[in-house]
């Protein structure tokens, strides 16, 4: 029995001390405990008894509910708060209090006796903020290229909206081209070639070849200075992005600020140099004020777009048009109609006269004769041509119409369209043997290092399948299905999922392959980067206060 006197008296008095009554209980719930002044009683939280105060964390369970025993394993099923201050508070089961065992959830040690555990909070703490802040800095500069994704899927909407229009009238117009040509093809087929080759002698037809050549010429100019202007701007952005403004060149800084002036860039200084354009302002016009053009003059639209239809016109077709409107017979003419005048009686002796006198009319000039079947292909080929671009117009305008519907399609581009301007990026990653290409929202390859067979891994199928996940949520994102790859020997096709967290670059990380032909890629890309909750708050006034 001594040997055991010895030890109780040799262990700390701390070591017996009761719990303090609040020990363990929430912040939320520590104006609950305070005893009942009157009668030094306590109501348990249920409100179904009433004990002594002392009753509070002695280790005894009295209350149903368990809600006297905050700091102790006595009740089952509890939850024990560990302060941990100068870090984040949190629970943990109460039947781990009093156990023997440090928790890492209670850096403070207070699920222990005094002295058991080391209070690490401060440490743990400090450890834990600075990884925070790393991470909130990655999240924000991440949500700032995401803000330029958005705003380019906003502005590739405008961009096809207008396209759609366009074309919408350009195919009225072409309509009605094609309904002209049909009509010219038709009628040529009474034309002889000579005749054709006649007709193109005329000075109109020669005038109007000489005026197809010079827009010919013309646009072969305007398209070397446009490849030029647009190879001088890639030189100019360059700059713009790459130079010290701290340098002080002011030929540099002069050259920086006309370009930016000239093709209304904002101006850009050392936070922008590494971010994404941003979009533009509600305030700034979208497009710089153009000269006004004079009446039948040609926009910067209709150049670009429609001057390949124009020079590739067929003017022969176009001639003989013009032709048969000059030359063709006046509606009621009285040598065709004639028989409608004439008594019935002498109708047969006129139909026997009318051929002789119209092929002396012909032989004379005074009307266009019949030379008999003509080479009609050229019109035939002319309408062919334009029926088919008015065909090749329909189909791309059902295009441009479906993309528009897809930008903020919640199951494809994202609600807010951050994943449209990433449609057919590609990222590589090199793991020795092999480079694997993943070209988002299209297909995974596998390319070998040291010659040998490219493997298609898998076409894309959808983001996150499961059902626990709904399309929006930041978890759907975060996951990308490819499949039906090429088969492997003697086995199945290859799958590919490819799994996305929040990073200021598009990259990919690892590649396993998990079982034979199933593979798994890691990788980041700033559309997957929100801003921090904590800055929307401190946006509202609101102040978050984690510690």
């Amino acid at each position: 029995m001594v040997p055991w006197a010895l030890l109780l008296c040799s262990l700390p008095l701390s070591a017996f001390s009761k719990p303090t009554k609040t020990l363990g209980v929430s912040p939320n719930l520590l104006s609950k405990y305070v005893p009942i002044a009157k009668t030094n009683t306590w109501k348990c939280l249920d409100g179904s008894k009433e004990i002594p105060w002392d009753f509070v964390n002695d280790d005894s369970c009295d209350c149903p509910d368990g809600s006297d025993e905050p700091g102790t394993s006595a009740c089952p099923n509890n939850k024990f708060y560990c302060q941990n201050e100068g870090h984040i508070g949190e629970f943990i089961s109460s039947s781990r209090v009093n156990d023997g065992l440090c928790e890492t959830q209670c850096c403070d040690g207070s699920d222990e006796q005094p002295g058991v555990c080391p209070n690490l909070c401060k440490e743990i703490g400090e450890e834990y903020r600075k990884k925070r802040d790393a991470e909130l800095k990655l999240q924000r500069a991440g949500a700032k290229v995401r803000s330029g994704y958005i705003a380019f899927a906003h502005q590739e909407k405008k961009r096809l909206q207008g396209e759609v229009e366009r074309l919408a009238e350009e195919i009225k117009a072409k309509e009605k081209e094609v309904d002209r040509l049909q009509d010219i093809a038709e009628r040529t087929e009474s034309l002889s070639q000579a005749a054709l080759e006649h007709k193109k002698e005329s000075p109109l037809y020669k005038s109007l070849i000489i005026h197809n050549n010079a827009l010919k010429s013309l646009q072969r100019e305007h398209k070397k200075h446009l490849e030029r202007e647009k190879a001088l701007g890639q030189i100019l952005d360059a700059l713009r992005t790459g130079y010290n403004p701290n340098y002080q060149d002011m030929a540099v800084l002069e050259a920086v600020r006309g370009w930016e002036e000239l093709a209304k860039l904002p101006h850009i200084n050392d936070v922008g140099k590494d971010s994404e354009a941003e979009k533009p302002s509600e305030n700034e016009s979208d497009e710089e004020e153009e000269e006004a053009l004079e009446e039948g003059m040609w926009d910067a639209g209709q150049l670009e777009h429609q001057l390949d239809g124009l020079i590739s016109t067929d003017y022969l077709s176009l001639l003989l048009e013009h032709e048969e409107y000059i030359n063709g017979p006046q509606e009621g003419s009285i040598l065709f109609e004639l028989a409608a005048y004439l008594p019935d009686s002498f109708i047969p002796v006129y139909e026997d006269v009318k051929d002789t006198l119209v092929s002396w009319l012909q032989k004379f000039g005074i009307v266009r004769g019949d030379d008999g079947a003509a080479d009609s292909s050229r019109a035939q080929q002319a309408y062919n041509d334009a029926k088919n671009e008015l065909d090749r117009m329909r189909t791309e305008l059902d295009t441009k119409e479906n993309d528009i519907k897809e930008i903020f399609n919640i199951n494809g581009f994202g609600a807010k369209g951050e994943w449209k301007k990433l449609d057919g990026t590609c990222l590589e990653k090199d793991t020795g043997d092999y480079t694997y290409e993943v070209c988002l929202f299209n297909e995974v390859k596998q390319k070998p290092n040291n010659g040998g067979t490219t493997f298609s891994l898998g076409k894309f199928e959808s983001w996150n399948p499961s059902s626990d996940v709904q399309p929006g949520q930041p978890e759907f994102y975060q996951k990308q299905v490819y499949k039906h790859g090429t088969r492997c020997w003697n086995g199945p096709e290859r799958n590919v999922v490819l799994r996305l967290s929040c990073g200021v670059e598009n990259a990919l990380l690892t590649v396993q392959e998990l079982e034979k032909c199933e593979y798994e890629i890691t990788g980041t890309s700033p559309a997957l980067c929100l801003p921090p909750e904590e800055d929307k708050k401190n946006g509202n006034g609101k102040k978050k206060d984690e510690l």
